[in-house]
């Protein structure tokens, strides 16, 4: 009796391991069946291997900040982006090494990662590493010093007097929007189906998986304001989005849309 419960559970670990590397494989090469034949072609949910040209390529690599630490001070101390970027930042990247080394995904690109592994049980881990190892690379873009103040292009200019009617409107609901995520999260400026909107999204979730492009960010875990402002979470997101929007960057990314 021992000894068949012994192979019984032998036989059961070695199942899910051969299900998390046929995951790995079927994922990193694109292939995103549904595994039953009867689900609805209405209902199926698209291929999540095709990554949006306007995402460009990310390598699995921190980039270095596009300003020094002190540079966004006093709305946001050296000291926080010290930890933020330095062992936050840092710790996705190293997470995401140890992850995927060995596998099929080990050379990928952080889109192709993040596209490849979401809404995947088999690959939470993975995706949580990739996608907030990209939020953050978006994040670090997407304010910039106060001396460095850029204002919107005149396609983004345009796009937000049509949604927002100014500036300053779009900027009360991004802090608005922001302050409301329930736990930590993002929120976002995007381009959902032609038009301009602002979303929040939990944890690492990102928009691009959802169909919508990013044009900036505001991070709302604790890590990116909590040295600065504990519990005043509000009162971080109305000074950075105030003073240390990067429009240049937004602008941008627009015009790749």
């Amino acid at each position: 009796m021992l000894n068949s419960l012994i192979s019984r559970r032998r036989l059961i670990a070695a199942g899910s391991l051969a299900s998390i590397g046929a995951g790995f494989s079927r994922f990193a090469f694109g292939d995103t069946r549904q595994e039953s034949s009867t689900r609805s072609a209405s209902t199926e949910k698209p291929t999540l291997s095709v990554v949006p040209a306007y995402l460009g390529a990310s390598p699995q690599t921190l980039p270095p900040l596009p300003y020094a630490q002190d540079a966004l001070e006093p709305t946001i101390s050296a000291r926080t982006i010290g930890i933020h970027y330095g062992k936050h930042h840092r710790a996705y990247f190293d997470n995401l090494h140890k992850l995927l080394a060995g596998t099929p995904l080990e050379q990928a690109t952080l889109e192709q990662i993040i596209m490849q592994s979401h809404d995947q049980p088999a690959l939470a881990d993975v995706f949580n590493n990739a996608a907030q190892a990209w939020n953050h690379n978006f994040y670090w873009n997407s304010l910039s010093p106060a001396s460095a103040a850029t204002a919107p292009s005149a396609k983004l200019q345009a796009a937000i007097e049509r949604k927002f009617g100014s500036v300053e409107a779009l900027s009360k609901a991004l802090v608005a929007t922001s302050a409301s995520q329930f736990g930590s999260g993002w929120g976002w400026l995007v381009v959902d189906r032609g038009e301009l909107a602002v979303v929040k999204t939990s944890n690492a979730e990102t928009p691009f998986t959802r169909g919508l492009a990013p044009l900036l960010t505001v991070d709302v875990w604790e890590h990116a304001y909590y040295l600065d402002y504990q519990n005043r979470r509000p009162d971080y997101l109305v000074a950075a989005v105030a003073h240390h929007l990067n429009w240049a960057f937004a602008s941008a990314n627009l015009a790749r849309v």
